[in-house]
């Protein structure tokens, strides 16, 4: 089997660094070509000096220099402002960065008609409307990088003809650390209180997006545009063990569901190693101690998050992108002590509520919905406070 190369966008976070963990466990197979960080000076310089790829990517301009001047005894690495320069290298594009931030790599990767491996969510939630036309220059491929729609996506291969068989897409959700509370009891919890989930290991703006259950909101809205699926013909589910990543129904009554431990690095194998499986066993599942799966609908009063993301996805247009936008401001917010977390809906709703939806047809028309959100939401949170 020929090496694939690999970059990784976002190398210095979760997602990266459990990316450079499945590439350790087959260095013949994967080769990392190219690593971008904001910022992340030490750990990109330990990274580029173990796995020495051909460009590094640093955003921040002083963090740059000081990752050339650290890297300037390896002639080999070039080190560059803009991380979309990692993709043309690379087989696949691992794309790790939060927020919209990684629209860019998501853009660049699929125009090179390379695969793209996306754990960046907001981007293709954002700016989906001007990403379906990229995904069909030749050679591009987009494999989802994250437990649920990873899930969606093998268990879709079970079908021939997904678009005449398919009923409709499960996604299951932990709960969060307040599955089972109610809006009171959740009326003055901590950061930390929201940063302590019960299953996943995660950077604090998902987690906190879990426990809202607006990560699943996001999620629903993905799915939406990876499989083409109306809003509608997907539910949630709320499964606290996290073992049932998620399911497809089909139109004879089949459930087909995808099962594992929880590990972000099975998901990343997957797209790694696309269209065949990777070797290397991660989450595999103990049947001698796994005792029990529980399901439940999920409470839609006190996370209404939820269906602020299904009303977004629903509306289309660049509603996902101002949904998106107004989340990750109420999220900074809340992390940094200026908000209560149940203020966070609050917040996304005034901006719902004040910008005008448009249908973008290209790629600034996203960007300067996002400013806008952006824009009416921090004008709005300096009311609140």
């Amino acid at each position: 089997m020929s090496t694939v190369r690999v970059a990784v966008a976002g190398s210095s976070g979760s997602i990266g660094t459990q990316t450079l963990d499945v590439v350790r466990t087959d260095r013949e197979r994967f080769e990392v070509v190219g690593l971008s960080v904001g910022s992340s000076v030490d750990m990109v310089v330990a990274q580029a000096r173990e796995f020495l790829p051909s460009v590094v990517a640093v955003a921040d301009p002083d963090a740059r220099r000081e990752v050339a001047a650290a890297l300037a005894d390896l002639r080999t690495i070039e080190v560059v402002s803009d991380d979309s320069h990692i993709c043309g290298v690379a087989d696949v594009v691992i794309n790790g960065i939060v927020g919209f931030a990684g629209l860019p790599v998501t853009m660049a990767t699929l125009a090179a008609g390379r695969r793209l491996g996306l754990a960046n969510k907001e981007s293709l939630i954002a700016a989906g409307p001007v990403v379906r036309p990229v995904r069909t220059t030749p050679g591009a491929e987009l494999i989802p990088v994250d437990s649920e729609h990873c899930a969606l996506h093998q268990c879709l291969r079970s079908s021939l003809r997904p678009d005449v068989e398919l009923k409709r897409l499960v996604l299951t959700a932990s709960g969060g650390p307040f599955r089972g509370r109610s809006a009171a009891d959740l009326a003055q919890v901590t950061v930390q209180d929201a940063l302590a989930h019960p299953t996943w290991a995660m950077g604090p703006k998902i987690t906190v997006d879990s426990s809202t259950l607006m990560n699943k909101g996001l999620e629903v809205i993905e799915a939406h545009e990876l499989f083409d699926v109306p809003v509608n013909a997907i539910e949630v589910v709320v499964h606290p063990q996290s073992v049932v990543h998620s399911m497809v129904e089909f139109t004879d009554g089949s459930t087909i569901a995808q099962l594992s431990m929880p590990d972000m690095r099975l998901p990343i194998g997957y797209a790694m190693g696309w269209p065949n499986r990777i070797d290397a066993a991660f989450g595999t599942i103990d049947w001698t101690t796994l005792s029990r799966l529980d399901f439940e609908p999920p409470d839609r009063e006190t996370f209404p998050c939820l269906d602020l993301a299904y009303e977004a996805g629903r509306t289309g247009g660049t509603a996902p992108a101002m949904l998106s936008a107004a989340n990750e401001v109420a999220v900074d917010a809340f992390l940094a002590g200026r908000i209560r977390w149940n203020q966070i809906p609050n917040l996304v709703v005034s901006v719902l509520d004040d910008v005008d939806v448009l249908e973008p047809t290209v790629l600034d028309e996203v960007i300067e919905a996002d400013r806008r959100a952006r824009e009416v939401a921090m004008s709005h949170l300096d009311a609140m406070i």
